[in-house]
């Protein structure tokens, strides 16, 4: 059975970093049904295409417990991708399924330009459709006809998808939405399968329209876990962030390209020891955890119940303690001096500042940029000029927003307070930008004067 990644990213071959796979070599590795492959048919810098190739050998198949009620030899478990492709992608590309990349860190943090295609699996075009679309995937589902003597098609599909998006969190989709499109696994299924299906969905199965299907298949129709599965992502489940509620078409969500932005911009300062400042319930701090080059990380709120939320997401109580020990959650208001947040490398301010009454940012700045003084700051704030595309708002964003700012007002603020404060300060837009006016939300990179 077969799976292809392609990319247009430039240089394309930098997806062999993200993959941990030199494209100029063939990979082979033992697994417990067979042997898997990774080898690149193309690999230019216009375009890069990887293959996993699975080769199941019958006789290891036969030793696997068989949920599949299927002849020992007869059957379509050597070609129709299922549980067996999907386990061999997690052996396979370990380090590229948890977002880590020793050479290209800031790129696996960053949405990228994907083509995927099996070109054989068992399910319906119209289910793989339901399953992918909501991910931001656009999806091609064709069904592989029958021999012409026969007529009339098959059932198994070529499902090719593209989009724009993280190579992670495209491997995990692929990982969990394999087995349930073919709607069946190889091995049998206890309840730490829980634990693969909440990591794997981790930021995305939670709010899927289909989750209550995805987690009946994936946990082999018994319901007990599934049960479990759904009220644990109930629990988890974090408050849906201020730009979900603005219908607006673009080619990855904007919250997961702002970051993306944020991260690129820490790697730009070479930040080690972080603070999210207003981290809310964690979306950010479970992006930074990911990342190694972070051996600190602070998230602060006024909010004791955002701070318990981000803890329930970043499952605090269940890291191993290395892993615990990197992240600490303060109670803490910006507008007042903290000595906890001083002697940073950087502090993020990520979709906070409108949130602020405009009488109150000469305290916030007082304590962020003049007490706190981390060596660099990142703002990200709406950019007002761009509301004009969201169909049907005719005020703010959010209803809690006190202010947005267009991209001259944003700028002229910065500029005050990097004067101020002695900092200089750089801009950068997030989002697809529109030729007048510019993108959807706008950053701030401000760094300490040599």
């Amino acid at each position: 059975m077969l799976l292809t990644v392609t990319t247009t990213h430039a240089p394309a071959t930098d997806l062999g970093y993200l993959l941990v796979k030199h494209p100029g070599k063939v990979h082979s590795f033992d697994v417990p049904t067979g042997t898997a492959y990774v080898m690149y048919p193309e690999a230019t810098e216009a375009r890069c295409t990887a293959a996993l190739l699975l080769d199941v050998d019958p006789q290891r198949l036969r030793a696997q417990r068989d949920a599949f009620d299927l002849g020992q030899y007869v059957n379509d478990r050597p070609y129709a991708a299922s549980s067996l492709l999907a386990a061999a992608l997690a052996k396979v590309f370990r380090s590229a399924l948890r977002g880590a990349s020793k050479d290209r860190p800031e790129l696996a943090a960053e949405p990228i330009p994907l083509e995927i295609r099996v070109p054989v699996l068992r399910g319906t075009a119209d289910l793989a459709t339901r399953l992918f679309t909501p991910l931001g995937w656009a999806v091609t589902a064709e069904p592989i006809p029958l021999e012409p003597e026969v007529g009339g098609d098959s059932r198994y599909l070529d499902l090719r998808l593209s989009g724009t998006l993280r190579l992670a969190d495209a491997l995990n989709h692929l990982y969990v939405l394999l087995p349930v499109l073919d709607d069946a696994k190889h091995y049998w299924v206890a309840p730490d399968e829980i634990e693969k299906l909440l990591r794997s969905g981790e930021g995305w199965l939670a709010e899927h329209p289909e989750k209550v299907l995805i987690a009946r298949r994936y946990l082999a129709h018994k319901r007990a876990l599934a049960d479990s599965a759904l009220k644990r992502l109930e629990a988890d489940e974090p408050e849906k962030e201020e730009e979900d509620e603005l219908p607006v078409a673009r080619k990855s969500p904007l919250a997961e390209q702002r970051r993306a932005a944020v991260l690129q911009a820490l790697h730009y300062v070479d930040a080690a020891r972080v603070l999210d400042l207003g981290c809310g319930g964690g979306a950010l701090l479970t992006a930074l955890v990911k990342d190694r080059r972070f051996t600190e990380i602070v998230g602060c709120d006024v909010s004791s119940r955002a701070l318990d939320q981000a803890a329930r997401r970043l499952r605090l109580d269940r890291l191993p303690e290395r892993q615990r020990d990197r992240i600490k959650l303060w109670q803490s208001a910006l507008t007042y001096r903290d000595d906890r947040l001083t002697g940073y490398d950087a502090a993020v301010l990520m979709e906070v500042i409108e949130h602020v009454d405009p009488p109150r940012l000469p305290a916030l700045e007082a304590s962020v940029f003049g007490h706190a003084k981390p060596r660099a700051v990142v703002v990200t704030t709406p950019n007002a000029e761009y509301n004009v595309h969201y169909e049907g708002l005719t005020g703010m964003r959010h209803s809690d927003h006190r202010f947005e700012w267009t991209r001259a007002e944003f700028q002229a603020w910065s500029a005050r307070t990097a004067e101020q404060y002695g900092y200089t300060v750089s801009f950068r837009p997030v989002g697809e930008e529109h030729e007048v006016t510019g993108a959807p939300t706008q950053m701030a990179i401000f760094e300490v004067t040599a």
